[in-house]
């Protein structure tokens, strides 16, 4: 059996790619995918993980993850989602790393799911809104305590990918930037969920409505419905195209407040956060989903 690890970022989809996938559960289920609902195992498998750092883990692990799970015996997809996965949003970052514990928790979740293959799934974002995304979500007062002093500008994706990689090298790795998931909403869901295009998932655009003028959404909805059978490049087109023209810009810009930045700060970690991205597109065993 495949397992798909879901594992953020934090502050990323919150949570509406899982949401989406279990709206299409029914469909799914008849392509041996199989979607849980997340309160079903969350607490199952921290504990489990929490123990396995202390002792042995339970012989009966997997049973007990499939059995919580109402995971169906003809299973070959099964489809995991926690932005806690690797850790609490004030563990997300230490000692200038992403997810320092991110390589241990997820050998914890191989060894739970021994005889399965693991696939890692992960929502990147850019540490100049990730960063003061998080603070209200930690006990820290300013980001530069929550990052104990550190220099944002050390802060690198592709070092947590690398980390990860080369301890589980046996486990695929697939990422995107969370600044480009409205275009590749439904690559996403077809990626996780290891459906082909023949396959109609509803929610394919659930985010435009979101970012796109109320005008702009109805003229997209019908442009889309006049021509059905378009591929997932061509859908991606379209959607690059009428947010050119009908982006709610309100919806789509950022406000940064932190006011212990210097005032170009920002734009030099969005350089960074670019030039990692070009790193990690070059990574073996790394998946990137790009528009």
């Amino acid at each position: 059996m495949q397992v798909v690890i879901h594992a953020g970022a934090h502050m990323t989809d919150e949570d509406r790619l899982i949401g989406c996938l279990r709206g299409n559960a029914g469909l799914l289920a008849r392509h041996r995918v199989h979607v849980p609902d997340p309160e079903s195992y969350h607490r199952l498998l921290r504990d489990l993980m929490h123990g396995a750092q202390k002792s042995a883990l339970p012989e009966d692990a997997r049973d007990s993850v499939l059995a919580a799970t109402a995971t169906p015996e003809a299973t070959q997809r099964l489809v995991l989602a926690n932005h806690g996965f690797f850790g609490t949003p004030k563990m997300s970052v230490g000692g200038a790393r992403f997810y320092p514990a991110a390589e241990t928790r997820l050998g914890h979740l191989d060894r739970i799911f021994g005889p399965d293959r693991l696939e890692l799934f992960l929502g990147l974002r850019n540490p100049a809104t990730l960063l003061p995304a998080l603070l209200p979500e930690t006990p820290f007062a300013t980001v530069t305590d929550l990052l104990r002093g550190d220099d944002p500008a050390h802060l690198r994706w592709s070092e947590t990918i690398a980390r990860i990689r080369a301890a589980l090298p046996g486990i695929p790795v697939t990422v995107w930037c969370n600044e480009d998931t409205p275009l590749i909403w439904a690559r996403l869901l077809r990626a996780m969920s290891g459906t082909g295009e023949d396959v109609p998932l509803e929610g394919e655009f659930a985010l435009l409505p979101e970012i796109m003028t109320p005008a702009g959404h109805q003229r997209f909805c019908a442009y889309i419905a006049a021509r059905p059978g378009l591929t997932d490049a061509q859908k991606t087109r379209v959607v690059t195209a009428f947010l050119d023209k009908f982006a709610d810009e309100a919806a789509i810009e950022e406000e940064l407040d932190v006011p212990e930045w210097a005032a170009d700060m920002a734009d030099t970690l969005t350089a960074l956060y670019d030039a990692d991205l070009d790193e990690i597109t070059r990574m073996d065993g790394v998946r990137v989903i790009l528009p």
